[in-house]
Formats: structure tokens, sequence, C-alpha cells
């Protein structure tokens, strides 16, 4: 009476707990990796802003020499950046408004004078 089932039910355990782990089994793996990938990906970041750094002081350097002002020059790139994205944006923000620009423009204010419209 019970032993058939209680073998059944031992049989579905066992095969139950092979699965989990086999699943643990290949979630170590991936950790492994995925620590190792992150190492291998630090290594080359540092080695990256070392190259980095390099090339910035060899820049400096000829900047120096043939008299080019690196500050500025810096400056004036984010301040063109800086105005570029603000018409991006400006752009993104006139869509938006036209219709409420165009409804807006059809009112008429009685107390203009010609002169106030040029």
């Amino acid at each position: 009476m019970g032993f058939g089932d209680t073998a059944k039910k031992i049989q579905t355990l066992a095969d139950r707990a092979e699965r989990t782990y086999k699943k643990i089994s290949e979630l170590r793996d991936e950790v492994d990796e995925t620590q190792e990938t992150v190492k291998d990906t630090a290594e080359r970041v540092k080695t990256l802003e070392n190259e980095m750094a390099e090339q910035r002081a060899v820049l400096d350097a000829v900047a120096e020499e043939v008299g080019v002002d690196l500050e500025r020059v810096s400056t004036e790139a984010h301040i063109t950046d800086a105005e570029a994205s603000a018409a991006a944006e400006g752009d993104a923000d006139s869509d938006a408004a036209g219709d409420a620009d165009a409804d807006s423009a059809a009112t008429v204010d009685p107390d203009a004078s010609d002169e106030d419209a040029a």
C-alpha cells in the first residue's frame, strides 16, 4: 500500500533535487564568468584611463609649445555643446507649445497700438 507511493515520491524528490543542483551549478558558472568579465573590464578601464592621462599630458605640452590656450578652447567647446543642447530642448518645447502659441496669437490686445506691433 504505502511503499509504492513512497518510492514514487522519493524518485520525484530526487529528480527535483537533481534539476535544482544543475540550475545552481549553472548559476555558479554564470556568476564566476560575470566576475571574470568585471575584473577584465576594470583592468581595461584602468589602462584606458592611464592612456588618456598620458595623451592629455602630451596634448598639454604641445598646446603650451604652440601657444594654444586649452582652457579657452575647452570653455568654448562646452558653451557650444550647451547651446546646442538648449536649442534641441527649445525645439522640442516649441513643438509642444506650438498649438498654444497659435491660439494666443489669434487673441488681439485692444490696448496695443500699431507701434507696439512693429
